[in-house]
């Protein structure tokens, strides 16, 4: 084209084209900085997560470390307790029921006693409640639970189980007291009890044992009469074991049952406590006397002539001592009066130091309703108790009085609910034989282990139990033989 026709370019419009491609350049080179700055913040998290994920995952590690190193002092804590316990009871269960005499014939004779027993234990341990539980559980073992057992080994070499049918007739044939005796004997040589001083410097807590009997619902003896069992207990853990026969009470069979408990474990300078029904002139001879022991009992209608003379006592100058519970939607306070017995009292009752007048004030909160509406309601009810100890002042203060009468209730709390609620004795539906009596005694064995090894929640332990091969050995004390 020739020159003449091309249009000029100004001067002005060649600096605005120039300026715009300078402003392109610089926005690009600020998006590319900003790009950069991007990618290096996206850098920079990345290797701050990074970094977050590896102390994380240190700690973790740390932290599992700890609960391993935790888990392995623990085990090895439980490992102690159990040789230390086994030592003291001289072995391990199955030893105990070897002292257990077997019903059975030589001839025909596949399984152990102890072994058979031993399972039904550990059945138990495993939460096995009723009888058809512990028989399936039985059949279904492992060879490792089987071998710590003490199986009998089948011609395959391997464990073989006892049928359902030989656990039930054996738990039928074996002498309920001689299993109860063994087990009470080996709970006693395990448990360890702080002496009594001599001479007493001042009032102070003794070793305590309390006596009470209990109904075993369900279980009919053959003359068609219920299964009642007296039992004594401290700290949760039955030492002491009896059936009451028909046609008596527990009156009569205390006083054995404590001289058999005194030969295997030395009850002088204990507390013995019982319910009203244990208030006898008899009992409190034995106890003061024969056994060298202190009784701390409670004055009912059964002693009418004590009662009264108690209750006309003038209590103005007693020393005093007060307690407070709130809890389950009830308040109750205890005030607690205690002086030295006079001499009318202590013609009454023999060994008699000291007498107590507790007053109990409940006030219990529940709510109503008519269908419609719901009324909260509160009741007070006022409960005066009398108490007759052989424990002087100088051995026992108004303190350790409401100590012993509040502890005496742990056989109630401790044994029965927890064989009547955990353990659902009240459930169980085996009636005859001698099975109920054995069926509890191995509940008390299970109970008495349990504490005995340190643990106090007797469910959560049998829960952890039934997936802790480790724990549930070392409740039995057995080392398995894998």
């Amino acid at each position: 084209m020739p020159d003449q026709f091309r249009m000029p370019v100004l001067p002005d419009a060649a600096e605005s084209a120039v300026a715009e491609a300078e402003e392109i350049v610089r926005l690009a080179a600020v998006r590319e900085e900003a790009r950069a700055r991007r990618t290096a913040r996206k850098a920079e998290a990345a290797r701050r997560r990074q970094e977050e994920r590896g102390r994380n995952a240190a700690g973790q590690r740390a932290a599992a470390e700890r609960l391993r190193a935790e888990a392995d002092m623990a085990r090895a804590a439980l490992a102690e307790r159990a040789a230390e316990l086994r030592a003291a009871a001289g072995g391990s269960v199955p030893d105990c029921f070897a002292a257990v005499p077997d019903p059975r014939g030589r001839r025909g004779r596949r399984h152990s006693l102890p072994s058979v027993l031993t399972l039904v234990l550990m059945a138990v341990l495993h939460g096995r409640t009723t009888l058809a539980g512990i028989t399936a559980w039985i059949a279904h073992a492992g060879q490792g639970l089987l071998a710590a057992a003490g199986a009998r080994t089948g011609a395959d070499g391997r464990r073989q189980a006892p049928c359902g049918k030989t656990v039930t007739r054996l738990l039928g044939l074996v002498g309920a007291q001689a299993l109860a005796d063994a087990v009470a004997c080996y709970l006693a040589a395990a448990q360890a009890a702080e002496p009594p001083a001599y001479p007493l410097a001042g009032p102070a807590l003794q070793p305590h044992l309390a006596c009470d009997g209990k109904e075993v619902r369900g279980a009919v003896r053959p003359d068609g009469t219920s299964l009642f069992l007296l039992s004594a207990a401290s700290g949760g853990i039955v030492l002491a074991d009896r059936e009451i026969p028909a046609k008596t009470n527990e009156i009569p069979e205390i006083g054995p049952m404590l001289l058999e408990l005194n030969q295997r474990l030395p009850l002088a300078g204990w507390v013995l406590t019982g319910d009203a029904l244990h208030t006898q002139r008899g009992f409190a001879t034995l106890t003061c006397e024969d056994l060298g022991a202190h009784y701390v009992l409670t004055v009912k209608g059964n002693q009418a002539g004590l009662y009264s003379a108690l209750a006309g006592l003038c209590w103005a100058g007693a020393r005093r001592h007060a307690t407070a519970d709130k809890g389950h939607g009830r308040r109750e306070t205890r005030a607690h009066l205690v002086m030295d017995a006079p001499e009318e009292i202590k013609a009454l009752f023999p060994h008699a130091a000291q007498v107590a007048r507790v007053i109990r004030t409940r006030t219990v909160t529940s709510w109503k309703s008519n269908g419609k509406k719901r009324t909260r309601v509160t009741q007070t009810s006022t409960e005066t108790v009398y108490l007759i100890t052989s424990l002087t002042a100088r051995e026992a203060g108004p303190e350790h009085i409401a100590a012993y009468i509040r502890g005496h209730w742990g056989v109630e709390n401790e044994v029965h609910y927890v064989r009547d609620v955990t353990l659902r004795e009240d459930a169980s539906k085996v009636r005859a034989g001698s099975r109920p009596r054995a069926l509890a005694t191995l509940r008390n064995l299970t109970t008495g282990l349990i504490r005995q090894s340190g643990h106090d929640g007797i469910a959560a332990t049998i829960r952890d139990a039934e997936y802790d091969n480790d724990l549930l050995y070392a409740l039995l004390r057995i080392t398995p033989d894998l």
